[in-house]
This record gives C-alpha cells, structure tokens and sequence, in this order.
C-alpha cells in the first residue's frame, strides 16, 4: 500500500509516518519544507503547500490512501490564514484525491468543531455543528470536515473525518511546550472551579486510530462518511493533568485562578482590543481559551470501538511515564 502523508513533520503526522513504515507501507511525507528525519525514517519527500493544488495533486499521484493532518491550529490570528490552509487547502486534497484516483481519505479533524462554549459531557457524534464559532480554527476545521464527508462516494473517493481531542505524548512542540512556558513565566491561572473533565489522547494511540480507519475502509464500510471522536476514553480533570504534566517537568502547580465568567469577559476584552489596535500577538485570554479552560469536553467513542476497532494501546499512566522520560532533560536544565 502507497500512503501520503500531509502534515508529515507535524506531532501526529511524523508518528504516523512512523507507524505507516513500521507496518510496511510504502510512505510519502508531504511537507513545506525538507525534513531530513522524515528521509532517515525511509520516507519519500513531496515537498509542496496545500493550498497549491499543483502541488497537492502531484503528491497524491499513485497513492492507495491519504491521511490529511496537515493544518495550521491556534486561538488567535486572521479568518484568511485558518481558511486558506484548513479549509481551500482541505477541498484541494480532495480535489487532487479524486484527480488521481486514490481510493482513501482520512481527515483529522477536532472534536472543537462542535464546541459553542457550554459543557460538552460524553457527548457523540450526533451533537452537531454549533450555530456560532468562538475562533477562526474550529469554523475552519468544521467546513473542512463537512466538505471531506459529503466527498465520501463508495464508487470513487472513500473517505471519513477523525476528531482526536488535546494529543500530548513526546516530541509535542505545541501544547506541552506551551503550558511549561506560561507555568515558568507565571501566567497560568486556574479557570473555572477546577472540576471539569476533558478528554486526551496519547499521539501514540492517535496515529494508531488513523491506521485502524482506513484499513476497515471499502465500499461496504460503516466507517466511510462518517466523523469519529478517539480518545483516551478515560477523561481526566483538566486541571490535574494539567499539574501533573507541571510536576513531571520539575514545576510547581497551578495555584492562582480567576473564575470563568471573569476569564470570558477579560478574553472578550482582550479579542477587541488586538482586533482594534491590529495587534499581531497572541491575547493572554480569549473566550475560547476560557471556555476550552473551564467547561467539560470529554466524548463517547463507542461508535470508533464499533466501526473499526479503536482501542486505545498506550493507557494514560504509561504515556505520562513516556512523557517524563522525554522532558527530564528540560526539568533538570532548569
């Protein structure tokens, strides 16, 4: 089997990548820009853009089945940047799919395509699409994902959408990273009453779902059409994993907080006042960071256990063991 990968370089995709090798795929990495431990792996380069067709569609030449991860994801930052890459970039992979016949679509999407802000409490997949986005990159992710889906056609182009939620594991360059320099800096603040519960997943097991989907994919699949939450199964308390992965780095806990309506107003204010002041950076808070922070989003997975056999492999107190093994290194430089 030929496999693509877009987003190859990426936390998901380069485990993927790993994972596709190591079952003896014949795998192409589709990145912006050369990647010499994609090459080491064994991979095959495609250096392109998603937003270049041309580029999309000479990437997916002779390829079995692609696996789209590919996205740019964040809290802040212009409509434009979200839509081109997630969205137009989204429908091009589509496009360049059917253009070179490839029988396979896996889209990796986000649970947060269906977030509004209100508790979210084992939810499945028949919760839909709220009526209005508190960010760019969910509204980007969502119209991508519905487009993927309506593409699904059992005599061309198979396809499905999976929603991993918050992957963490080692090698993350975002999330993990990203609460370690806030918690160092001390601006992490505690939102909320500190009781809601959220569902993870270990990358390891993320790749893992992404593999199970397309090999249970053919004309008479109940996987093809559809859109799968994967997780742990096992939701956690946003907070404690949150402290957890502070101790396991050598940092003290969260301790200060600010109550979610407070945080909400303040990530309003902040949103009007970058967006008048055309600021370039990052709020400190958003409304959406406010709600992610303070509100329940844990999902039933039972329909991705069914249809193709999701069960997550790497349990929650393994993977954390596997993660302080990659960031002692950063505790004991501190």
């Amino acid at each position: 089997m030929k496999a693509l990968v877009t987003g190859a370089n990426g936390f998901l995709g380069s485990y993927l990548v790993r994972q596709l090798l190591e079952r003896g795929y014949d795998v192409t990495a589709m990145t912006r820009r050369h990647d010499q431990g994609l090459a080491n792996l064994g991979a095959q380069e495609a250096i392109g853009d998603i937003r270049s067709m041309e580029s999309v569609t000479a990437a997916c030449e002779g390829q079995d089945v692609v696996f789209h991860t590919a996205a740019i994801a964040g809290i802040w930052g212009p409509w434009k940047l979200f839509y081109e890459t997630n969205t137009i970039g989204t429908k091009n992979v589509v496009e360049a799919c059917r253009a070179s016949s490839v029988r396979k679509l896996i889209f990796t999407s986000s649970p947060s395509v269906t977030f509004d802000g209100n508790h979210q409490s084992n939810v499945d997949e028949s919760v839909p699409y709220p009526k209005r986005w508190l960010c760019h990159y969910p509204h980007s992710k969502a119209l991508a994902e519905q487009h993927v889906l309506r593409a699904n056609d059992k005599y061309d182009l198979l396809t499905c959408a999976l929603r991993p939620h918050l992957i963490w594991g080692p090698g993350d360059r975002h999330l993990i990273p990203r609460l370690i320099d806030k918690a160092k800096k001390r601006q992490l603040r505690r939102v909320g009453d500190g009781a809601n519960l959220v569902d993870t997943i270990y990358v390891e097991n993320a790749a893992e779902a992404h593999i199970a989907a397309a090999e249970a994919m053919d004309e008479r699949s109940a996987v093809c059409g559809k859109a799968y939450f994967i997780s742990q199964g096992d939701p956690v308390n946003c907070w404690g994993w949150i402290n957890e992965i502070l101790e396991l780095a050598g940092l003290s806990r969260v301790r200060s907080s600010i109550s979610f309506r407070s945080a909400y107003r303040l990530g309003h204010g902040l949103e009007v006042f970058h967006e008048t002041f055309n600021l370039k950076s990052e709020p400190r808070m958003t409304r959406f960071l406010a709600a992610q922070l303070a509100k329940n989003h844990y999902f039933d997975i039972s329909r991705a256990r069914r249809d193709f056999g999701f069960a997550p492999r790497v349990s929650n107190s393994i993977g954390m063991q596997k993660l302080q093994e990659s960031l002692y290194p950063v505790a004991s430089g501190d």
